[in-house]
């Protein structure tokens, strides 16, 4: 291929996302470019126009029937102890007090305490559960009710052990900001069943924000219509949704279709997908106006189902938002995550965890039983999960345990994998996974095989290169799905 065949190429790619008036208009082209240009006028007239509307929502092609349709991701962010909760290790607790064996500590780096810290024995009692017999802590017991619902990882791994860059990493698999969210991907691959609500909606519940900040949300460099949406729980969902004093319907009406007769017209001559986002992005506030207000209204919900939640209307609970995260996919939301930041003990971890557990078991299992009782479960996948897990020594005195990514705890519920499922083991202390470990890039990679898609192939170019969520790892674990 000579020089101007190659030149050729480059243009026809680049045509597909941006018009030459665009280019040549706004780039600040240099003269070796306008060269360029005179080179291949001829071809570039010939150039078909972008297209004047854009659907940045429509599902792309290529991808297989998944077994799940849609996600909603519970992130405890802070990351909770897998040793109190999910993995029980009697030989934990018989060296309780005793230093841990040094070939243990071989390259091991821990966030903030000495590596050789003195074990510290699990401080729940555990059980067996369910007919598939899974041990669970008697801090879950309502999750316990569900046990032959879930599939329990006991190996996840993360290559991240501080909280900023190991929530980035479990949520765009990669500790860069910048990244798009596992959200944005399954919006981008699968588009959203609802033109009246966002396709991605997101909740922060717990005593603060997440520590990685609105990019575990993100959409990176894709189309800004795939990144989170954050809702209340109470009053607007979102600020400014109600129209101000002096501004009726039909203003706002008349408002809006100028505005879009400008960005449409924009679009025409530039062809920047981002102006095709903006417009979807002006007619949905327009509609959520009317539809919003009533999916947030969970005091239509029969009273038996807010008290299996623990919801309460109008107040700002992680019971409220998982309630509504069922309210929302039932009006064809394609993604709710609810990032919950109470999860930290490095000290005070009895107390805390138990207060933790109180606020988010009820509703956590609850959401699992509504699922299932409304034929949802089936086709929706629910993650439980933080960051990663904590170190089987003793931080903070000798209540607390510091940041862990070498073997760590994960829940999924429906969406084709496993029920009643126990995957993957810990050595007998609950340092390093150490059978049938799931690194973050295995478990987005399943993730999105159960959605339909091949995670080799769901990519977007950017700066030059195609990027994924798995970047170039990650395999689908298979004995995880039915």
């Amino acid at each position: 291929m000579n020089r101007l065949s190659h030149l050729e190429h480059a243009l026809a790619e680049q045509r597909r996302a941006v018009s030459r008036r665009w280019f040549f208009k706004d780039c600040g082209v240099a003269l070796g470019s306008i060269a360029l240009h005179s080179l291949l006028a001829d071809r570039l007239a010939a150039a078909p126009k972008p297209p004047v509307a854009l659907n940045p929502l429509a599902p792309k092609k290529g991808h297989f029937a998944g077994k799940a349709k849609r996600v909603i991701y519970l992130f405890m962010a802070g990351a909770p102890s897998h040793l109190e909760l999910f993995d029980h290790k009697p030989q934990l607790a018989k060296f309780d007090g005793t230093l841990p064996p040094a070939e243990l500590l071989k390259g091991y780096r821990a966030a903030f305490i000495n590596p050789s810290s003195k074990l510290l024995g699990p401080r729940f009692k555990f059980a067996q559960h369910g007919k598939c017999g899974m041990e669970l802590s008697e801090l879950v017991p309502h999750l316990a009710e569900v046990a032959d619902d879930l599939t329990l990882i006991r190996s996840m791994q993360t290559d991240a052990f501080n909280h900023a860059p190991g929530q980035i990493m479990m949520n765009t698999g990669s500790q860069q900001f910048g990244r798009p969210s596992f959200g944005a991907w399954t919006t981008y691959g699968l588009g959203c069943e609802t033109q009246d609500l966002p396709a991605y909606v997101v909740f922060s519940t717990g005593s603060k924000g997440t520590s990685g900040g609105a990019s575990n949300w993100g959409c990176g460099f894709l189309p800004t219509v795939h990144n989170g949406t954050l809702f209340r729980t109470g009053g607007d969902p979102v600020l400014y949704l109600s129209n101000p004093r002096g501004v009726d319907d039909a203003m706002q009406k008349d408002t809006l279709e100028t505005i879009n007769r400008l960005n449409a017209k924009r679009l025409g001559t530039i062809g920047d997908p981002e102006i095709a986002a903006r417009i979807s992005a002006y007619e949905m506030a327009y509609r959520m106006q009317h539809v919003a207000p009533e999916v947030m209204d969970i005091s239509k919900e029969p009273e038996a189902v807010r008290a299996m939640y623990g919801a309460e209307p109008g107040k700002p609970t992680y019971a409220n938002a998982c309630l509504l995260a069922r309210r929302l996919i039932e009006k064809g939301v394609r993604f709710v995550q609810i990032f919950h930041e109470s999860w930290d003990q490095h000290g005070n971890l009895k107390a805390d965890l138990k207060r933790n557990c109180e606020v988010t078991d009820r509703a956590s299992a609850a959401l699992v039983k509504d699922l299932k009782q409304r034929g949802l479960l089936e086709d929706t996948i629910v993650v439980w999960g933080g960051e990663f897990g904590r170190t089987p020594m003793v931080q903070g005195g000798d209540d607390g345990r510091d940041h862990h990514p070498n073997g760590f705890s994960y829940w999924v519920a429906g969406g084709g994998f496993k029920p009643g499922l126990t995957w993957g083991e810990t050595d007998e202390l609950g340092f390093n996974a150490v059978r049938d470990k799931v690194h973050v890039h295995d478990f987005h990679a399943t993730l999105l095989h159960q959605l339909g898609f091949d995670h080799e192939k769901l990519s977007y170019r950017f700066n030059g290169r195609d990027y994924r969520l798995t970047d170039v790892f990650g395999e689908v674990v298979k004995g995880l799905l039915v």
